[in-house]
């Protein structure tokens, strides 16, 4: 048996992981290979069904397909309903997973299978999920505690559905996406704050939900 190197090894496992999510990909693909879906189902349990386009997004078959291994926030520069509304517009191009409500009321546009157009960045489109938020990135108003704790139910159950820590590596803002110019969540969003309360919701039980229940 041939024994290679730390990095050759290193190099061909990454190789093989691109190999596996490619088969995946076009697996998904053919006709009668996708993930069976109910309209109206969603992955947070108590999240209202709002279904963004389908020219929003594309259709995949997640993590299957591609990894998970990101949340990206976003603020939504307008407000609950706006984000909504444009989500439906097939001319908008873009889509986020959910949207959080100041009062802490969660929509879900996009199911976390499929790869919603939220990041400008097609990688990393394909490997996150994307939170959209009400409000404004200069308005520190628009940013409560309710909304802080429901979102960070919402990414804790991210990160423990695809395994992957709530760290600043893998909880980013949109202005740290490569290639973005965009700016949000802005100076006003409480990083620390908002890590704290999702690694509190981690040290919680996990809830024996499945996706599809609300």
């Amino acid at each position: 048996m041939l024994l290679l190197g730390g990095g050759a090894a290193v190099a061909a496992g990454a190789a093989a992981v691109a190999a596996r999510e490619e088969l995946a990909y076009w697996w998904g693909q053919l006709p009668g290979n996708s993930r069976p879906r109910k309209e109206g189902e969603v992955d947070f349990a108590g999240a209202q069904w709002s279904a963004a386009s389908p020219a929003n997004y594309r259709q995949a078959n997640r993590p299957d397909d591609y990894t998970v291994d990101r949340v990206v926030i976003h603020v939504v520069q307008g407000s609950f309903a706006t984000a909504l509304k444009v989500f439906r517009d097939p001319f908008h191009e873009a889509s986020a997973h959910y949207v959080v409500r100041g009062d802490g009321h969660i929509a879900q546009t996009v199911r976390e299978l499929d790869v919603a157009f939220h990041a400008g960045n097609r990688g990393y489109n394909e490997r996150s999920v994307g939170i959209e938020h009400a409000g404004f990135v200069d308005r520190p108003e628009s940013f409560t505690p309710d909304m802080y704790a429901a979102s960070a139910r919402l990414t804790a159950g991210i990160c423990r559905r695809y395994d992957f820590p709530a760290d600043r590596e893998h909880v980013v803002g949109h202005i740290e996406v490569p290639g973005t110019d965009h700016t949000d969540p802005g100076s006003h969003w409480d990083w620390d704050r908002y890590l704290t309360l999702v690694r509190a919701e981690l040290r919680r039980p996990a809830a024996r939900t499945r996706p599809g229940t609300t």
